[in-house]
């Protein structure tokens, strides 16, 4: 269960990496615009924004790959911590900007969060 857990944990990381990319680097592209849906003259007047949110998702990504390095209880915990903030952002962001965001960070969150509570 543990392989299953860590395995899935990575998969949030990247994610969060991709999102990364997309928010800070990418975001007034015609692919992040229309991940994002949003237009041309929004992408550009809000890419600030948009990369400090990037930001975030990678300091939400760092905690995640941190925790599958780290030795527990440290790695047990770092998980948990970034697990649970990818859920209630990915909440948030469903409840006010796109419901996309249940299934795109939400439910991979919470499979990951179960199965390294399986795997303790």
């Amino acid at each position: 269960m543990t392989i299953v857990a860590n395995i899935l944990v990575g998969l949030v990381a990247l994610i969060h990496v991709y999102i990364v990319v997309l928010e800070m680097f990418l975001w007034t592209t015609p692919r992040a615009r229309a991940a994002f849906g949003t237009t041309e003259e929004f992408a550009k007047e809000s890419a600030p924004l948009a990369a400090n949110q990037g930001l975030y998702n990678g300091f939400l990504a760092a905690a995640l790959v941190w925790g599958l390095i780290a030795t527990d209880p440290s790695g047990f915990q770092l998980k948990l911590y970034g697990l649970v903030c990818v859920i209630i952002a990915g909440l948030y962001g469903a409840a006010t900007a796109n419901k996309r965001i249940l299934f795109v960070q939400v439910l991979p969150g919470t499979l990951a969060l179960i199965a390294v509570l399986l795997a303790r």
